[in-house]
């Protein structure tokens, strides 16, 4: 994988805005990664790796995969080296190192997600950035991103689930990001985001590594631990998916899927 160095243009860009598009990737190699997630979302649940489903109008259906570069040496080597790490790190300003990373599927009529910023579910340290891969093209009606520029400096107050307030939510600038399969959109962990649903017939994937510098520490394990722990509890809290009919499947509630009823 050829590296590609950003731009001063670029760098000052994500400076100011608080996230960056991004082509890094030649079509061979788009093809290859679609094929690695591909593999990764027949995976059966094995209790190594994480799969989070959904119920929807088209039945149960798998939302995300998680914790899966250990057992993907393609995908591993994609963001844990070479173009990804390198662009990372020259955002951040220094030597990054991988934090997390997620398979979000968004198949047709799949749920969104309501508007958040990332820092309150990512625990341990204040500053980290995520990269949106788009294996399938993203529009609005499919659900794609949408962002508020210029608004990654100081965390917003969350309401009682973690997300934006409504309140506060209606007097942002939206954005919409529309991404073509093989695009990559960087962004800070303070940049406010939602995505609506899935509304088309057609399924809208997308890989969101997150790093962090790697002189605060390695932490994906720390991260993967706490994580784990916080969805058994969830899980054996009888009132959880009672009392608002949604899966939880972060470290805050902005995901909008119902949970899937045995």
């Amino acid at each position: 994988m050829p590296l590609t160095s950003l731009s001063a243009e670029q760098i000052d860009f994500y400076n100011q805005n608080g996230w960056l598009i991004t082509d890094l990737f030649d079509r061979n190699l788009i093809g290859e990664i679609k094929t690695w997630i591909n593999e990764v979302q027949s995976w059966d649940d094995n209790g190594a790796w994480l799969n989070h489903y959904e119920a929807t109008d088209n039945g149960a259906q798998k939302c995300r995969t998680e914790y899966f570069t250990p057992f993907h040496p393609q995908l591993r080597a994609m963001l844990c080296d070479g173009t990804m790490l390198e662009v990372a790190s020259a955002l951040l300003g220094e030597q990054a190192v991988l934090y997390k990373e997620k398979i979000n599927y968004k198949l047709a009529g799949g749920a969104g997600w309501d508007a958040h910023q990332d820092a309150p579910a990512y625990p341990f340290l204040d500053l980290h950035i995520s990269c949106m891969v788009a294996i399938d093209d993203a529009n609005e009606e499919n659900g794609c991103l949408e962002i508020v520029s210029k608004h990654h400096h100081e965390l917003i107050p969350t309401d009682s689930r973690g997300c934006i307030p409504r309140a506060v939510e209606a007097k942002l600038d939206w954005q919409a990001v529309p991404l073509i399969a093989g695009q990559t959109m960087w962004f800070h962990s303070r940049t406010p985001h939602r995505s609506g649903d899935n509304k088309s017939s057609r399924n809208r994937r997308a890989m969101y590594p997150t790093y962090n510098a790697a002189s605060e520490g390695d932490l994906r394990e720390k991260y993967y631990e706490t994580k784990r722990a916080e969805l058994a509890h969830s899980a054996n809290d009888n009132g959880g998916a009672a009392k608002n009919s949604r899966v939880q499947i972060s470290l805050i509630d902005d995901f909008r899927g119902k949970p899937v009823t045995k």
